[in-house]
């Protein structure tokens, strides 16, 4: 027990609590709100923290605070739409921070403990088991090949720390799944790791090809991926997909699952056509979709 509460010890002030705000004409800001409240870790004594990407897209200003109430001005300084990541910095040095475990280094069936802001000074742990690693698509044109799940509940807010018993930070809290025994899901920190130095130097990831993004939600249903949402001004409804659209094919190829879905869209560039069949009112349509550039549509001023 008393081992515990020194892992957690080690781990508290490390994690820190985000408040952000967001200009009300960023496109983000009508789903996800112009006030937001997140966690973060920080991950190098010079102050670079990693959180989740959808605390801070289009941030305007962050006030990150440490759990003994010392406040930051933050600066979002990297950006992964793709994996969901976050990197911000705040000005100073020798801050209390946390190694990140390395690669592949978890297990199915290791314990591991999340700590997470609940408030400006609040911190609030959870522990539980790793219960999958397997990959995670979401409806909104995301999907990583690897992701944590585990046994507990997400203690606070997103982005807070998820750590092995050596006090390494192994992922970042990103979602609240609850499904049984697969309660939270940690987005890796191999996908920061990997591209560390070109988020640092450049904000971005440029050395991966670019994803074309179209602004859908889509739901898959008994081997059929449905339109569920559009984005307004999205490429999408531009070109005319329409909520309710059933997905047969991209570019002829048959769809049956969102993450073929994501497969084939993903073949193209932004900018490049993507042709779509869908049924519509019992109909078969063909729709061509000229894809746009998300990092360009909720770039972050």
């Amino acid at each position: 027990m008393n081992g515990h509460i020194g892992l957690i010890h080690s781990i508290v002030p490390a994690t820190v609590d985000l408040q952000v705000t967001i200009p009300e004409s960023h496109p983000s800001a009508r789903n996800l709100g112009a006030e937001r409240v997140g966690s973060g870790t920080i991950i190098d004594p010079s102050g670079y923290i990693l959180t989740v990407h959808y605390v801070t897209i289009g941030a305007a200003s962050i006030t990150v605070t440490l759990s003994d109430g010392e406040e930051y001005p933050g600066q979002v300084v990297g950006q992964d739409q793709e994996s969901g990541l976050s990197l911000v910095k705040i000005p100073g040095r020798d801050f209390p921070f946390l190694k990140m475990a390395p690669a592949d280094s978890l297990a199915l069936g290791q314990a591991v403990v999340m700590v997470a802001s609940s408030g400006k000074t609040s911190r609030r742990v959870s522990g539980g088991y790793v219960s999958s690693m397997a990959g995670y698509d979401g409806e909104w044109e995301y999907m990583i090949d690897k992701s944590i799940r585990v046994t507990a509940f997400n203690p606070g807010f997103g982005g807070g720390t998820l750590a092995n018993f050596r006090g390494e930070l192994a992922g970042i809290v990103s979602l609240n799944l609850n499904e049984v025994g697969k309660f939270t899901m940690a987005i890796p920190v191999e996908y920061y790791q990997t591209y560390e130095q070109e988020l640092k130097q450049h904000g971005q990831v440029r050395s991966r090809p670019r994803r074309p993004w179209l602004g859908i939600y889509t739901q898959g249903i008994a081997g059929m991926v449905v339109i569920g949402n559009v984005s307004g001004n999205g490429p999408a409804a531009k070109y005319g997909l329409k909520p309710g659209d059933v997905i047969l094919s991209v570019e002829n190829n048959k769809i049956r699952s969102r993450q073929e879905l994501y497969h084939e869209m993903w073949k193209k560039l932004p900018g490049e056509r993507i042709l779509f069949r869908v049924i519509r009112d019992d109909e078969a349509v063909e729709v061509e979709v000229v894809g746009g550039d998300r990092a360009d549509r909720y770039r972050t001023t």
